[in-house]
């Protein structure tokens, strides 16, 4: 009952265009370290931050294997987390702060297992966002922290892409 099932799902696909895609059909980036990057900036823990987007971009990936021991990995992230800038982005009339705005910088690189690094030119990778004011100290700190998960995954998606681009030159 299964087998006549799955065969006429694999002959319409194929009727239409659409094709299997398996693990070995996709460019692999294969197993990749990701070291928690240096922290220059004066918000503590903000590597963490990065760390963790970075590992979940890897494992986000096809193609793609999160491994701890640098030793096995195909690839080893490492890098420095730059100072982080943050600056009003609104005002209102009364010159009360609506929003502001944060910048984060990280300058990142892959290490190959046979010694080749990828890091892209420009080396650093800058993104930024907006969060809302608050009055309330914690309500600010939460919103500040949420920003700049934001701007880490966005940061872990560009590298990653700019090494599947950049590893087979």
């Amino acid at each position: 009952m299964r087998a006549p099932f799955i065969a006429l799902i694999a002959a319409l696909c194929a009727g239409c265009g659409y094709t299997w895609q398996g693990a070995s059909d996709a460019a692999s980036l294969g197993r990749i370290a990701v070291r928690t990057p240096e922290n220059a900036s004066s918000q503590p823990g903000l590597e963490f931050v990065v760390a963790d987007a970075l590992r979940r971009e890897v494992m986000r990936r096809a193609g793609a294997e999160l491994v701890e021991d640098a030793g096995k990995a195909d690839w080893v992230v490492s890098g420095k987390v730059l100072p982080l800038r943050i600056a009003p982005a609104s005002l209102s009339p009364v010159v009360l702060t609506l929003e502001y705005q944060v910048t984060l910088e990280v300058d990142l690189r892959a290490r190959a297992a046979d010694g080749r690094e990828v890091a892209g030119e420009p080396r650093s990778l800058i993104e930024t966002e907006r969060f809302l004011s608050s009055a309330d100290p914690e309500a600010q700190r939460k919103n500040r922290g949420e920003a700049l998960r934001r701007v880490s995954r966005l940061l872990a998606a560009r590298f990653l892409d700019r090494l599947d681009e950049e590893r087979g030159g």
